[in-house]
């Protein structure tokens, strides 16, 4: 199983082995070469048919459910590489359950994350057209968008995670802060509650 994930702006993606998923919802304990923890909220989508070079007239069909988390990225005064700051064990919060991709066409739907009970992260709600009919879901052009691009160098099997960063990467906490609690909710459900612990 893959996490493929595309960074905020980019049409490239790179993968993160499955020693990354964070799934028990437990604190991260940082390991002691890292100086920063930098993180990116995300949204993400479990592949459910295999497949390589797909369209985006069929994307829709290579994916079953999807939800919201947060990837980690470990920096040291050595590294800032995306490869080494990546690869870290539980840097990858993808919680369940997933939600079915229907829920995503909801205007009433926000991810909302808090450091330390102060939101720092949150996303919209769907914008509606004049007529005041939904428009096409943003969540549903990313995750589509993501797995045709994906596609293109990885075989995309069933169980893979395809996953999307919804900001450019920024600092969560440095090592002087020693601990900070981290909490997401969507559709008005805990997603996690975890302490980072330096």
């Amino acid at each position: 199983m893959n996490i493929i994930v595309k960074p905020y702006g980019s049409s490239l993606c790179y993968c993160r082995p499955d020693t990354t998923w964070e799934r028990e919802n437990k604190d991260f304990y940082s390991p002691e070469c890292v100086n920063e923890l930098h993180w990116a909220p995300i949204v993400f989508a479990r592949i459910s048919k295999a497949g390589k070079c797909i369209s985006g007239k069929f994307a829709s069909r290579y994916y079953d459910s999807f939800n919201f988390g947060a990837l980690f990225y470990c920096h040291t005064t050595e590294s800032s590489d995306i490869a080494f700051t990546s690869c870290a064990d539980h840097t990858s919060l993808l919680p369940a359950p997933l939600y079915n991709p229907v829920v995503m066409e909801s205007d009433v739907n926000v991810f909302e994350v808090k450091k330390n009970d102060e939101t720092i992260f949150g996303f919209p709600k769907l914008a509606f057209a004049r007529e005041g009919a939904p428009t096409e879901s943003p969540l549903k052009e990313m995750i589509e968008d993501a797995i045709c691009k994906a596609s293109q160098l990885t075989t995309l099997r069933i169980g893979d995670f395809v996953a999307i960063e919804l900001t450019p990467v920024s600092l969560l906490s440095p090592r002087s802060e020693k601990e900070a609690s981290l909490k997401a909710c969507y559709c008005e459900n805990e997603l996690f509650d975890i302490k980072v612990i330096f």
